[in-house]
């Protein structure tokens, strides 16, 4: 993991936002670093955080009456915006029937079978209230079911902050990997294996050297900004999978009903045994789950021994925000969404090459990652090579002009359908100037 290399006394307010000044003064005596989540403190680029007073659509208001247009939208939940009328009205028609009651209702079997329709390799899944847990919970079952400890995870690839996953490369593909943060114990990562991504040598060596229980991936890395897989890899981890006697773990929290109706795993053709959803699922309330076929989901307690349970699992606001936004993603949606972003990434794409600005633009579906390098980012290190500086000037400079990119290179845009032309438009003029304002640094 990497933290920012931006001293502390350097990082500046915006221009006209005194009150998330002040709240962020009053935050931080309350909460670490002033914020619920890393990210959100803005450390990367060199500004304090700002404080969101409301959303709707694709635009958010500031607790100073700032306007952006908002392209982190909550990290990925809201494919349909903020507020969303559906949404809204969905929760509040589940919300006057009881907020939660620790006991299963019809609305949750009616999610379960949309997700199931969606992504056929999903016969079965188990919700949870978090991406981590539902990873931790996948992660235990596949050890479960082959009887194996390893797992073979990807350099970059985040998949929430369980110990056994906050696991960077050892020194060689034997090795165990090493924690990567303060309070993980080596002996939590002792089983994880850590590779580079899109090295099909490296994956390769790895199986031939380890009996896995899982190889787990995202499809398609949003956590190093966004990094395609190369051409035929998503096949060969299927195949290195069935070989090494593994199982197939997609981890769709970013992707899944994103990218595609039924998430990466649609667009490449390639089956998963487990997969993760997260984000979309809970339409931005907090919900996740884990699925695969029958056989394997039935190893989960009550039906099976496999033990995982959660107070507000599946709970009602939650089942009732991802069933709406489902309903919203049809065909017509996904052509949208995939127009809107290709609009962008061409766009942005155009814009560094007039401000003789060197960057790659990554892109699919409603993601896309703006790598401020002169070589196309196929992996971690490529990515961590990249002009972290550039991008962070860029990121103040898009702020300072009313558009809201997410504070870190290595996380991905979230384009949403609430996105149109004028947003766009509105994202492409401020890009201009900001590649302008860079490119004389």
């Amino acid at each position: 993991m990497l933290v920012s290399r931006i001293r502390p006394d350097r990082i500046t307010t915006l221009p006209g936002t005194t009150r998330s000044a002040e709240l962020y003064e009053r935050a931080l005596a309350l909460l670490p670093g002033g914020v619920n989540s890393p990210v959100r403190a803005m450390r990367a680029i060199g500004r304090k955080p700002i404080f969101v007073e409301r959303g709707d659509g694709a635009t958010l208001w500031d607790a100073d009456g700032n306007r952006y247009v908002d392209y982190v939208c909550s990290w990925g939940p809201l494919i349909a915006g903020h507020a969303h009328p559906r949404v809204l009205a969905a929760l509040s028609e589940a919300a006057a029937r009881g907020t939660s009651f620790g006991a299963p209702t019809a609305e949750e079997v009616e999610l379960a079978a949309e997700v199931a329709r969606r992504v056929p390799s999903i016969e079965m899944l188990r919700m949870t209230s978090s991406g981590t847990e539902a990873t931790m919970s996948a992660v235990r079952l596949a050890r479960a079911v082959t009887g194996r400890e390893a797992l073979l995870k990807f350099a970059g690839a985040y998949h929430g902050h369980v110990d056994g996953l906050l696991a960077q490369a050892g020194s060689g593909l034997a090795a165990a990997a090493l924690p990567a943060s303060p309070g993980v114990p080596a002996a939590a990562t002792a089983a994880t294996v850590v590779i580079p991504w899109n090295d099909p040598d490296a994956l390769t060596a790895a199986c031939a050297a380890h009996r896995f229980a899982a190889i787990l991936a995202e499809p398609i890395p949003a956590n190093m900004g966004v990094v395609p897989p190369r051409e035929g890899f998503l096949q060969q981890l299927r195949a290195s999978a069935d070989g090494n006697g593994a199982l197939l773990v997609f981890d769709e929290v970013i992707t899944g009903f994103r990218v595609a109706r039924g998430g990466a795993q649609e667009r490449a053709g390639v089956t998963p045994d487990l997969t993760i959803l997260g984000k979309v699922i809970g339409g931005g309330l907090p919900a996740a789950a884990y699925g695969g076929s029958r056989a394997l989901m039935e190893h989960i307690a009550p039906a099976g021994d496999v033990y995982q349970a959660g107070t507000l699992s599946g709970n009602p606001l939650a089942v009732a925000a991802g069933r709406a936004t489902l309903e919203l993603l049809d065909a017509a949606a996904y052509d949208q969404l995939s127009a809107t972003t290709a609009a962008l990434a061409a766009g942005l794409a155009a814009a560094a090459a007039d401000a003789g600005v060197k960057v790659g633009v990554a892109a699919v579906c409603g993601l896309l990652t703006v790598h401020f390098n002169s070589e196309p980012v196929v992996d971690y290190a490529g990515a961590r090579g990249c002009d972290l500086d550039a991008y962070a000037a860029w990121c103040r400079a898009l702020l300072d002009r009313g558009v809201y990119p997410p504070p870190s290179q290595f996380e991905a845009w979230f384009p949403s359908l609430a996105h149109g032309e004028r947003e766009v438009e509105q994202t492409l003029a401020a890009a201009r100037d900001a590649f302008a304002e860079v490119a004389c640094r």
